[in-house]
């Protein structure tokens, strides 16, 4: 099992950007596609961006197209979120997965211990 911890996040004013840095332990790390998912208070996790095994192909949810972008480099067990035009709606913690897939589904991802997003308007 990978273990994950995510760094990088804090606090930034609106339209600002932060970069999400998850590293993991282990040599299994390219064997796991990673995903990137958030949770605001009182609110479901909900999927923000996945990454494939060796980093070809990606995927966004709707409402971060165009700002954020996810990628790997499993030379270092390391996948990244770059946050761009961040948005006080982007606040929340933010986790990193692994998971044998991309997918939506939470419950199919072993996770990092999170990393908290704060947007200030």
């Amino acid at each position: 099992q990978v273990q994950l911890v995510e760094s990088g996040g804090g606090l930034v004013q609106a339209g600002g950007s932060l970069r999400l840095a998850c590293t993991a332990s282990g040599r299994t790390f390219s064997m796991n596609a990673m995903g990137w998912f958030r949770q605001a208070p009182g609110k479901e996790r909900e999927f923000v961006a996945g990454i494939t095994r060796s980093g070809g192909n990606t995927y966004y949810a709707d409402f971060v197209k165009g700002r954020f972008t996810i990628s790997r480099d499993n030379a270092k067990n390391t996948v990244y979120l770059q946050m761009n035009s961040l948005k006080p709606e982007d606040t929340a913690v933010y986790y990193c997965g692994a998971a044998g897939s991309v997918t939506v589904k939470a419950e199919l991802y072993y996770w990092g211990q999170g990393t908290q997003v704060t947007v200030s308007s």
